[in-house]
This record gives C-alpha cells, structure tokens and sequence, in this order.
C-alpha cells in the first residue's frame, strides 16, 4: 500500500514539473516574439516607415497637425511610444508635423455649405466634422458657426468644423373626412393646405347577380364627380404638406 502511494505522489510531482515546464516555455514562446518599438520622433515619414518595417512592424500616418517646435515633414509622435514591447506585425500609427501654422483662418459665416467648403479647401485646409441643426430666421443651408473660429491662431489641427441651418420640418395636418364628398372638392381642399390627390380607385363591385353567361356591366373609369368611400391617411391621422393622399371612390 505504502508503495502504491508513494508512486501516486512520485506521479503527481512529475506532472506538476511538466505543467510549470510547459508554462514557461510557451511564456518564452510568446515575448521571445516581442521586440522594442523604434524611436521615430524627428525622422521623415520616408525614413519612419524603413525603419518600422525593418523591425518586423507595420507603418501608417495617421493624422496630421501643426507644431511650433517640430520642423514640417517630421513625426511628431507616435503610438505605441517608442521602447514599449510588442509583437512583430502590429502597427506603429503616427501624427506628421505641418510646421509652425501659416494659413489664416478663413470666415465662411454667413455661406452656403457648399460655398464655405470651397472656400476651405481652396486655401489648403481639410474639412472636419459638419452638422445642422433647426434655426429661425436664417436660411437653409447657411453657416451659422464655425470651429476654430475665423482668423484663429495656434490651432493644431488644419481642419474645420462647420454648424448650418437645416431645413424647418414639413407642416402637418390633421387629415379630414372627404368620405362622401366628389373628388373634385377633394382635390380643391387638398390643393389649398399644400397636398395633392394620389391614386384613385374604383370600389370593387358586389358580385353579379345574373347567369354567368351574361357579362357584368362595365365600370365607368374614376372621375371628378366620382364619391369618395375611403380615404388613406384616414380621418383623424396625420399628413405632411406635399404628400398625397389616396382615394376610393364609386
């Protein structure tokens, strides 16, 4: 019995060794792959991206921004800073110095969207983010604010953001009841609140009564003294100005 306990516990301090061996070598495994990311502040983006790819990394300028101390066409900085362990094949992403900032600002406040972006574009910068929002008393499409602002100085990035006027929403209307009325007066009513009549269909007859070898009469096409039955949007729901409204009729 002694024995076979004795070999139990000689068995487990073998695959605990074998466990922690294990362990190890797949920890030298993993970091033996790692290796220190260059120093590439101050070098060219030409010179950046030999040196990364050298090391086994990928290479991108990722952004661009205007620096007073850092001469234009050099890094300004980079991510993963330089030093830091990390495995072959990632990507070092770098910011590209534009020298000390030499354009002027410009004022697009008060132009078109459009305009604004020419007139941006024009002199060099980029365009950043651009949104609208609902302002009263000043046309679509205008711009009403802009970041940075004009002429501003010691900006870091070329880029512009711009804030215009959006267009006021559609007006809505109640939809009334034209059930019964022609669809002349229909059209009429609708012409005057800004919407217009949609389609217009006949009400599907009740079956012919007569023998089948009879043929029904003919159903007349829809036309302005036609009697409204039905309507879509119904009595009581809600309608934009410009948008139809469809009718059936007997």
């Amino acid at each position: 019995m002694k024995s076979f306990f004795r070999f139990v516990l000689l068995a487990l301090v073998l695959l605990v060794i074998a466990l922690v061996s294990a362990l190890t070598a797949m920890r030298f495994a993993i970091h033996g792959r790692e290796v220190a990311v260059p120093d590439l502040l101050g070098r060219t983006p030409v010179e950046a991206r030999r040196i990364s790819e050298f090391n086994g990394f990928q290479f991108q300028v990722e952004r661009r921004y205007y620096s007073p101390k850092v001469p234009e066409g050099r890094i300004l900085s980079q991510v993963p800073s330089a030093g830091t362990m990390i495995r072959r094949g990632w990507q070092i992403r770098v910011a590209e110095s534009l020298g000390p900032q030499r354009v002027q600002i410009p004022n697009v406040l008060g132009q078109s969207e459009r305009a604004a972006e020419i007139n941006i574009l024009r002199r060099g910068l980029d365009m950043a983010n651009t949104a609208q929002i609902q302002f009263p008393g000043v046309p679509t499409d205008q711009v009403i604010a802009q970041s940075p602002s004009p002429s501003a100085s010691s900006i870091s990035a070329p880029k512009i953001s711009l804030l215009s006027a959006e267009p006021p929403p559609p007006q809505a209307f109640v939809m009334p009841s034209f059930v019964g009325q022609t669809v002349a007066v229909a059209t009429a009513a609708l012409k005057d609140a800004g919407m217009r009549v949609g389609t217009v269909t006949i009400a599907t007859p009740p079956p012919y009564a007569p023998a089948p070898t009879v043929p029904p009469p003919p159903v007349p096409p829809p036309s302005t003294a036609s009697v409204i039955v039905s309507q879509n949007p119904a009595a009581g729901g809600k309608a934009l100005a410009g948008s139809a409204v469809d009718f059936v009729v007997r």
